[in-house]
């Protein structure tokens, strides 16, 4: 089983990047869940989602207390304590952000940058997810393009589009492979 805690604040798009996850592994035969934690349910406020995959049915429900991966849509949330915690041995960190901070071992991508040029607002779950899957290897594009074509219609589902594809070429592909191997044994 393959588990993801994904980090972020209200208005950033942290549980549909989970939806987003669990639909494309769902379409391509997978076993997935995702679902959401929230404090003040306020713009800005941090939002926990989490997304569990499995190429067989499970029924855990709990929250992700140990992710085999993290993404953080917010790289101030780096200073709330608790947002590292749990991470596997051979964990890794995906954030948003021209470069990890110090002491910080994860691949960063200006996701809110890009979202800004591509959509025209800061919302960084689509390239996230683009980068996500190709640093992982674990499902291809097309699997993401189709769970965004079944909530997106027109020149938004045709920006995103656009977006993933900038988001995978921004990160180095496969890069995270071995990870996904050991989570998967």
């Amino acid at each position: 089983m393959i588990e993801i805690r994904i980090h972020g604040r209200g208005g950033q798009g942290n549980v549909v990047a989970a939806y987003l996850l669990a639909t494309a592994a769902i379409d391509e035969g997978w076993h997935a869940q995702a679902f959401p934690a929230f404090g003040a349910e306020r713009r800005g406020a941090p939002v926990t989602a989490f997304v569990r995959l499995a190429r067989f049915p499970f029924r855990r429900r709990n929250q992700i207390l140990h992710p085999d991966f993290l993404i953080i849509q917010d790289a101030a949330l780096l200073h709330v304590p608790g947002v590292l915690d749990g991470l596997k041995e051979n964990g890794a960190v995906l954030l948003d952000g021209s470069r990890p901070p110090a002491g910080v071992e994860a691949v960063a991508l200006p996701a809110t940058r890009l979202a800004q040029e591509y959509l025209g607002r800061p919302v960084p779950n689509t390239a996230l997810a683009a980068a996500f899957f190709t640093l992982t290897g674990l499902l291809p594009l097309t699997a993401l393009a189709h769970a965004l074509e079944a909530r997106f219609r027109g020149k938004v589902l045709e920006a995103n589009l656009r977006l993933i594809e900038a988001a995978a070429g921004a990160v180095e592909a496969g890069r995270w492979r071995e990870r996904i191997h050991a989570a998967t044994p």
